[in-house]
């Protein structure tokens, strides 16, 4: 009899692991749902930008195409060489302004913490200022073109986002965690501080200099307006305010067809900006992975110390 419940014992799960047994099922259940339900936006995004311009209207948009069109690319590709061109253009401004963003951002971080500099809470009252007032778009612009001289050049893309407040206090957050001890034995070693920020800071704030570098890669990816205002030659589009501009023709040629009482030119404007977004949102989806681990340790540390 004792053998025979011993024998029924070992069959069954203890009944602390049947419960983490449950709660794993749960939980993982749990976090496969919200990752589909995550990226199913994207997947009407990428199934709508397919999809025939009438369909979506009778039909609105779905997960599978309910009548396939490449109308969309094709209008986006009809001068390819504009498109790579525009793609050149705004990895170059994304690559460069970020690079040298971070360099800025991190060394006026590394300025504004050091306790032995007497006018580093002037110097960030001064920055912190600047969240509050500014100078308009009007005296922006009078700057940038009359007196910097940067009507259609490449530096007009990366001067007016090169340094952000919000992101000088968090990469400042980051290097004030760093001991005081570590940058006072390179100093009796000799290090000087340049030396102490190239060797030292910067290497142990790879988290930070990651989820900085993410967020200045977003902005000038994403940013269309300092084209508009200052870029005027085709060539030097980027990718973002050429898409824009695209949009902005096709509706502008879909009213006048329509104010004119001729046949409407068929232009699929709905289909067109979810064929726009696919397009912008590619090389962003294809670098985020490679930054993950750092953005999500860089965002955590951020919010503990800040």
């Amino acid at each position: 009899m004792e053998n025979k419940l011993a024998i029924e014992r070992k069959g069954r799960l203890p009944k602390t692991e049947g419960v983490n047994l449950l709660f794993n099922v749960i939980s993982y259940t749990v976090v496969t749902v919200a990752a589909i339900l995550c990226l199913l936006p994207f997947e009407i995004l990428i199934s709508g930008s397919f999809t025939d311009e009438k369909a979506i209207a009778l039909h609105g948009y779905g997960i599978i195409p309910s009548k396939f069109s490449f109308e969309a690319y094709r209008i986006l590709f009809k001068f390819p060489e504009s498109i790579i061109r525009a793609y050149g253009v705004s990895i170059f401004i994304t690559v460069i302004g970020t690079a040298i963003g971070l360099f800025v951002t991190s060394m006026t971080a590394y300025v504004m913490n050091r306790k032995d500099f007497k006018y580093r809470n002037k110097l960030a009252f001064f920055f912190y200022f600047t969240t509050l007032f500014n100078g308009g778009i009007l005296s922006t612009y009078i700057f940038f073109v009359k007196y910097l001289q940067l009507k259609n050049d490449m530096l007009s893309l990366i001067l007016p986002l090169l340094i952000n407040v919000f992101y000088l206090i968090v990469m400042r957050t980051f290097i004030s965690s760093i001991p005081d001890s570590i940058s006072e034995s390179a100093k009796i070693d000799g290090a000087g501080d340049f030396a102490i920020f190239m060797k030292l800071i910067l290497p142990l704030t790879k988290p930070g200099l990651a989820t900085i570098g993410l967020f200045y890669a977003l902005d000038y990816w994403n940013d269309w307006y300092n084209a508009m205002l200052y870029i005027t030659d085709p060539d030097k589009y980027p990718l973002q305010y050429l898409l824009f501009s695209t949009l902005q023709s096709a509706e502008a040629i879909s009213r006048i067809s329509k104010m004119a009482s001729v046949v409407a030119i068929s232009v699929p404007t709905l289909s067109l900006k979810l064929a726009m977004a696919v397009i912008a949102t590619g090389p962003i989806i294809l670098v985020y992975p490679s930054v993950q681990k750092y953005f999500v340790k860089g965002l955590t540390v951020g919010a503990i110390k800040g």
